[in-house]
């Protein structure tokens, strides 16, 4: 197999903080909830971030490259912001689900990104499967956001 293209692993590592980062931004969020339907929701968003990035450090390896092991910087700052306004608000609802929609925003636009660049058509097909249930995700959570704003 052919060495593969810096670009394809930058973008599978960046993808891979990206779902770090939404694991642990959706695992605060069912802590600081007090509904039992959201924390059994954000518990499950959680989990599927993990899957997804246990799939992309496997494409990483597989490449024959070093799989990014953490979430980033930012995505640690948006936590520690999630953290605060839920103390500070008093876990409300919609504030946390509302900065839930703004991490599936952002993990979006990565995941658009990396669709942009040319990757090897079987990473692709991993990085728009996973694309979709975030758009899903997104998309409930959404309609979550609006539900607890009325």
């Amino acid at each position: 197999m052919s060495a593969p293209s810096n670009d394809v692993v930058t973008a599978l590592n960046r993808l891979i903080e990206t779902c770090k980062d939404g694991e642990e931004g959706y695992r605060t969020a069912a802590n600081c909830v007090n509904n039992s339907d959201l924390k059994i929701l954000f518990t499950t968003y959680a989990e599927q971030r993990a899957q997804f990035a246990a799939e992309l450090q496997a494409e990483v390896s597989r490449l024959g490259a070093n799989p990014e092991q953490s979430g980033s910087l930012v995505g640690a700052l948006h936590r520690g912001w999630t953290n605060l306004r839920s103390i500070v608000v008093g876990a409300d609802q919609a504030a946390i689900t509302a900065e839930c929609e703004r991490g599936e925003d952002a993990a979006l636009k990565t995941y658009d990104e990396a669709l942009g660049q040319s990757l090897p058509a079987d990473v692709h097909a991993i990085v728009n499967r996973q694309r979709a249930s975030l758009k899903e995700a997104h998309e409930r959570v959404h309609a979550l956001e609006l539900a607890a704003a009325h």
